[in-house]
């Protein structure tokens, strides 16, 4: 289906001056949706697959928000053996949510209090970088910043994003925003009353979301796009991988970009420039980075 232009318009989570109690009432909605929806299942084997492959086992999530799908993803991979240690961050870091997270993750979880640029994430904070539906938050410099320093800094990073500029996506949220905000925002916990007040009295929040929601799509990068970001970063020794998924139960899709640097004997035996090869459908990320390493 063909794509909208994209256009980079501002969202009100952004900005400085917006208020921080409507910033976190709007991003527990949106950890409300995914957690309820379990729209983190189609990242759950990608994730899996680079912690193997790549041994790392720290997540360093970025652009948290309220925690997102990670309870959740955490959930399912240990189901599928794995444990990584979690480090929740944010540029403004709703730091309640944060903190109940980790309070009943038997430590398994932390977070970063202060403010975390994905742009310059500190140096002690090494594993795999995730980055769940926030990637279209920035422009194609500051995208082209945040996996250049997943690269400078050799750690791997995985862009997972359900956004996309497809009319009909647009138009149900054009329509359609208020009211699922309203229906759920009784069953959001932990309960409280102020959250009823922005959301029925004032509605701030279902404003937020619907003006948010719009200008997300429109920000959403194409997994071509996405690839060229990629090449731009000029990275050597380290692998790209890009692609959809589709999210079952709905007509939606999961686009991601995954990175990772060498090992050592793919890096001394790797003749290729192009950190960004074809993927073949149904390919897995280890087979695309042997086909680049012998090609």
């Amino acid at each position: 289906m063909k794509m909208l232009p994209r256009l980079h318009l501002f969202e009100l989570v952004d900005q400085s001056w917006f208020p921080a109690t409507i910033r976190d009432l709007a991003t527990n909605y949106l950890h409300f949706l995914e957690a309820r929806f379990a729209l983190h299942r189609p990242a759950v084997p990608l994730v899996a697959e680079v912690l193997r492959l790549t041994k790392a086992t720290h997540l360093v999530d970025l652009c948290s928000g309220g925690a997102g799908p990670m309870p959740a993803l955490l959930h399912a991979l240990a189901a599928d053996g794995l444990k990584p240690h979690l480090t929740l961050t944010d540029r403004f870091p709703n730091v309640p949510a944060f903190q109940r997270m980790a309070e009943s993750s038997n430590g398994q979880v932390s977070f970063h209090p202060e403010p975390v640029d994905a742009r310059a994430v500190p140096p002690e904070l090494h594993g795999l970088r995730t980055m769940f539906n926030a990637f279209h938050h920035f422009a194609p410099s500051d995208a082209l910043a945040v996996l250049r320093d997943a690269a400078r800094a050799r750690q791997p990073i995985g862009i997972f994003e359900i956004p996309d500029r497809i009319w009909r996506t647009l138009l149900s949220l054009l329509l359609l925003t208020p009211i699922p905000v309203a229906a759920v925002t009784p069953f959001i916990r932990p309960f409280c009353w102020r959250r009823l007040l922005w959301t029925y009295v004032l509605p701030l929040v279902p404003l937020t979301c619907w003006w948010d929601g719009i200008v997300s799509q429109l920000r959403a990068y194409s997994v071509t796009e996405l690839q060229q970001l990629a090449e731009a970063t000029g990275a050597k020794d380290y692998s790209w991988r890009s692609g959809r998924v589709p999210i079952l139960s709905t007509p939606r899709y999961l686009t991601y970009l995954i990175g990772s640097p060498d090992d050592k004997d793919n890096r001394d035996n790797s003749a290729s420039q192009n950190i960004v090869e074809p993927v073949r459908t149904g390919q897995s990320f280890a087979e695309h980075r042997r086909d680049q390493t012998t090609a």
